[in-house]
């Protein structure tokens, strides 16, 4: 990102659908470059590693979405990655996700809910990037910080901030393991819902992974009425603040 210009590498197979979105971003300020397949995305990155990219999943050469994903992501932890999809099951959007990539957006959609989508993923990686230096707070071999208590990653367990031992459920320990993995990212419900099913809790239903939060909250938030190291991203899911104590 140059002198505030975000440049953008579109990854779509249909010359219609490219040829649109790239008129829309040129027209709202971006950079953008277009390609129609895998080999030509590699070689635009080789040549010039854009801000964000736009991946359709389903692309010609044998290469899909979301191979370039993981490799996309291999080449650089801040691009923004949005996966491109004309279906709407949770399959293909947990292994999106799975892949690397920041978020995803269903076609048919409109030009300023993508527009959106880019500008939520550009910030969110300002953030990340500002904070690299952020990481979770290590109190020892295993041992993680997490708003007032102290997660025990090698025993399973809570340390409160009164200090008392809370041993955790298979599904809360994983919930936040997968928080401490991923600091100051924001994750999408489904994702961690996916992500942690299978254990003893069995939950099915929307909401599931809303209530397992606000249990988790209450264990390390000082205040659970206003939570500051497990927050809320509206219309996303959850993300886990590191500093928040």
């Amino acid at each position: 990102m140059a002198g505030g210009t975000t440049n953008l590498l579109v990854v779509e197979d249909d010359p219609f659908q490219r040829e649109t979105i790239c008129a829309y971003l040129v027209s709202q300020g971006f950079v953008v470059e277009a390609v129609g397949d895998g080999a030509a995305c590699r070689a635009a990155v080789a040549a010039a590693m854009p801000d964000a990219a736009l991946l359709d999943v389903g692309l010609p050469g044998g290469e899909d979405g979301f191979a370039l994903a993981r490799w996309l992501r291999g080449q650089s932890a801040q691009l923004g990655i949005i996966m491109l999809t004309a279906a709407g099951d949770l399959v293909d959007r947990v292994v999106g996700l799975e892949s690397g990539a920041d978020d995803y957006i269903t076609k048919p959609f409109e030009p300023r809910e993508l527009l959106a989508r880019i500008r939520a993923v550009m910030r969110r990686a300002g953030a990340e990037g500002a904070a690299q230096a952020a990481k979770p707070e290590v109190l020892g071999p295993g041992k993680t910080r997490i708003g007032g208590a102290v997660l025990d990653l090698k025993r399973g367990l809570l340390v409160t901030a009164e200090g008392r031992e809370d041993t955790l459920t298979e599904g809360e320990f994983t919930l936040l393991k997968l928080f401490v993995e991923h600091p100051n990212r924001a994750l999408h419900r489904d994702w961690l819902l996916e992500r942690t099913s299978g254990d003893e809790e069995p939950e099915a239903f929307d909401r599931a992974i809303d209530l397992r939060i606000m249990r988790l909250r209450r264990k390390v938030e000082r205040n659970p009425t206003r939570p500051m190291a497990i927050r809320t991203v509206r219309g996303v899911g959850y993300l886990f603040d590191p500093e928040a104590v």
